[in-house]
């Protein structure tokens, strides 16, 4: 066991943590010529795409080192803030971490919040300074940012080049000797604990798993500690580029277990693996469970589908533990799913994976955040729907999430975040200078505000230099309503939304004319209006489509005409009392949008 190393690479977006796995399966021989490529563990087509780590890759290497042979778990992370929780469980599963700094950008926003999560789990920190081969490196400036964030001795400070392999030889030295190895007895009875699964349509659930204590072995009937099921290993084996079986795996490794199991709700990441036989006394703890912050609703275009989508939904939150999702019903769209998701870019991703993974066509609406309605009689109602909103007359106050929000940029850009944080309803806690050129931003501001635009307006105002982190701080009361959106009169519960008062008025004329250009013509006339309970705020009116019903009367009497025109007329009258407004899909997709 001494000879095992569990460590993980964190760092913020685009620092380099992927190039720098590749470097690391290159030094140790573990992938040949023929399979390399760039970003090599990210194997999603959408993570090639985007250019971004969705998931949590764990691979295992091996390294020679003074006559001495390594086993190294890697597991290479994600560096969103939507995908933190990937990040919190590949943590529970190290003794070390690689913390990654871009020696061109320096210290950002979730370098520090993933640092914190490490150092939560006390894992040895291993500094390295990446992309010192660019021009615009500060080797100097970003060196002094790692020994006050981190308070280590320069010296400790590894600099190196993920795309050049510089430096990545002292990397792979100082895992060995920095990073303790694994603490734990293979004697003892077994507890291993679930850190990642995914579902495989020929083998069923695999589950990625960190044997804490004892020895898992092929063929032994295991438990589940939460569930309480019982299963036989069929298959135990090591995380190599493509899953490699192994007759057992002792305490301090990281491996892969397939039981067979077909349904995806029996197993849970978290969970503890023990012996039925010889049952350890009690399970690991797992992590927290996910708190989801947006929640949106997930229709199938075609009712039909609905059972497909809610099993596609479970295989899915298989391979991703933050995705939450329970039944519910709308007037509009029929039976869907209400689903809470940690961010919109998390929200982006799994509708692209149903869409591309298990060929879904679903429509989605508008995400909206968590809200707790206290009624008169001093009852609390938790809102993950703006339907779920009892009667007006009944509600004492409703509380809105708040979060604290740090922004780390440069110094020319401090005038345009704070009038665009403010336009969010922000108030400044705290403005300190990190160094001369980087500035930390503290803001507390309701979740609602950045749930639409804000992260790509934030992006696009600091041409990339601000990175952007948050968490939840709890709610406030806010002056807060109901946007209903009506056709002819009948309510759309699908684009109804929880608003501040101050941004309803605005929000809902933009969404009436929204709606006016994307709602075809019928042939009657039909009213978009925006009410809040029964004062209407905005009206746009989409004219009726005009069929000539005149042009086959050539000559004769006019009265002729008029009989055909009042023939119409009454036909329209009816046709408005029961016509149908068929809202397109692109219409719901639009009020995401609305600020374009």
């Amino acid at each position: 066991m001494e000879n095992i190393r569990n460590f993980c690479i964190i760092a913020h977006i685009d620092h380099g943590k992927s190039t720098l796995a590749d470097r690391l399966l290159d030094m140790t021989n573990a992938i040949n010529e023929r399979d390399k490529m760039a970003q090599v563990l990210d194997d999603m087509d959408l993570e090639r795409e985007k250019g971004i780590t969705i998931k949590s890759h764990a691979v295992q290497l091996d390294y020679t080192f003074k006559g001495k042979k390594y086993i190294f778990n890697l597991i290479d992370t994600p560096g969103h803030v939507d995908f933190s929780y990937e990040v919190s469980r590949s943590i529970a599963a190290c003794e070390g971490a690689l913390l990654l700094v871009d020696a061109s950008q320096g210290i950002q926003a979730q370098t520090i919040s993933n640092l914190y999560l490490a150092l939560e789990h006390d894992l040895k920190i291993i500094p390295v300074l990446n992309k010192i081969d660019m021009d615009g490196a500060m080797i100097e400036e970003v060196s002094d940012q790692i020994v006050d964030l981190i308070g280590c001795d320069r010296s400790e400070i590894i600099p190196a080049s993920g795309k050049t392999g510089l430096g990545v030889d002292k990397i792979l030295e100082a895992i060995i000797e920095r990073i303790p190895a694994p603490k734990g007895d293979a004697t003892a009875p077994l507890q291993a604990m679930i850190f990642d699964s995914m579902f495989n349509s020929f083998r069923g659930v695999i589950a990625y798993f960190k044997v804490v204590n004892g020895t898992i072995r092929k063929g032994e009937k295991i438990k589940f500690v939460n569930t309480g099921k019982e299963y036989n290993a069929d298959e135990v084996g090591v995380l190599r580029l493509k899953p490699e079986p192994r007759d057992f795996i002792a305490a301090g490794d990281v491996g892969y277990v397939i039981t067979g199991i077909k349904q995806a709700k029996e197993i849970k990441v978290g969970d503890t693996i023990t012996n039925s036989l010889t049952p350890c006394s009690e399970g690991i703890h797992g992590f927290e469970d996910v708190k989801p912050m947006v929640f949106a609703g997930i229709y199938p275009i075609d009712n039909d589908n609905f059972e497909d989508l809610r099993d596609s939904l479970e295989k899915l939150q298989l391979n991703d533990a933050s995705l939450v999702w329970e039944p519910e019903s709308s007037v509009a769209l029929g039976f869907g799913f209400r689903c809470g998701f940690l961010g919109l870019l998390h929200l982006e991703i799994i509708q692209e994976r149903l869409e591309r993974e298990y060929d879904q066509v679903i429509i989605t609406t508008v995400p909206q955040v968590t809200y707790n309605c206290y009624t008169t009689q001093k009852e609390k109602i938790v809102l993950h729907n703006p339907s779920d909103l009892p009667d007006v007359t009944t509600i004492d106050y409703i509380e809105e999430p708040y979060i604290k929000a740090q922004v780390i940029t440069m110094p020319e850009y401090i005038g345009s975040i704070m009038g665009l944080c403010m336009e969010k309803r922000g108030i400044l806690l705290n403005q300190s200078y990190l160094t001369t050129s980087r500035v930390e931003l503290i803001f507390e501001m309701p979740m609602a505000e950045i749930v639409f635009d804000f992260y790509d307006k934030l992006k696009s105002m600091s041409r990339g230099y601000a990175s952007f982190d948050y968490h939840i701080t709890g709610f406030k009361p806010g002056d807060l309503v109901k946007l209903d959106i009506k056709l002819n009169g009948e309510n759309v519960d699908a684009f109804s939304a929880m608003i501040h008062r101050d941004k309803a008025y605005d929000f809902g004329r933009r969404l009436c004319e929204k709606l006016k250009e994307l709602i075809p013509k019928q042939q009657f006339v039909i009213a978009i209006q925006a009410a809040i309970g029964a004062k209407i705020i905005a009206r746009e009116t989409i004219s009726a489509m005009r069929k000539d019903v005149t042009a086959k009367c050539y000559g004769g009497d006019i009265s002729r005409k008029r009989k055909l025109l009042e023939k119409q007329k009454k036909g329209k009258k009816r046709m408005r009392q029961f016509g149908k407004v068929e809202v397109p899909q692109q219409a719901f997709m639009a009020v995401l949008k609305l600020n374009d």
